[in-house]
């Protein structure tokens, strides 16, 4: 009876030590924004701006990254005011519906975010 005593017990203290050190570790909302901002830039480099077709669109393209960089503060204002997070103390959800502009396709992103990591599971154009 004590082995098993024993083992219950330090199974409850790894858990408790293991909610304590993922709640933590969860990311503030401001490190999502880091996150999010740096991935939406990617997104934006690589789909838009290197899948153009037309003339007037490969034109742009030369000019497409500069511009991508330069949005990049306006960027983070946008993401902050179209993501909903829930917290769960030990990990957290970001929501994200982003729509930037007619010319650029909506993206939804759904992301995890615990030990001081961020994990996009949904990424999708709509």
């Amino acid at each position: 009876m004590k082995v098993l005593t024993m083992v219950a017990l330090s199974g409850a203290a790894a858990l408790v030590g293991l909610t304590v050190v993922m709640a933590t570790t969860n990311p503030s909302r401001a490190e999502y924004e880091d996150y999010a901002t740096q991935r939406l830039t990617n997104i934006l480099k690589q789909d838009i701006c290197q899948k153009t077709t037309n003339f007037l669109e490969n034109v742009i393209k030369s000019q497409c990254e500069g511009l991508v960089d330069q949005f990049n503060p306006q960027m983070r204002d946008i993401l902050a005011n179209s993501t909903q997070k829930q917290n769960f103390l030990i990990f957290s959800i970001y929501t994200t519906d982003l729509r930037l502009s007619s010319l650029v396709p909506i993206y939804k992103f759904e992301t995890v975010g615990a030990l001081n990591n961020f994990y996009t599971y949904k990424a999708q154009q709509q």
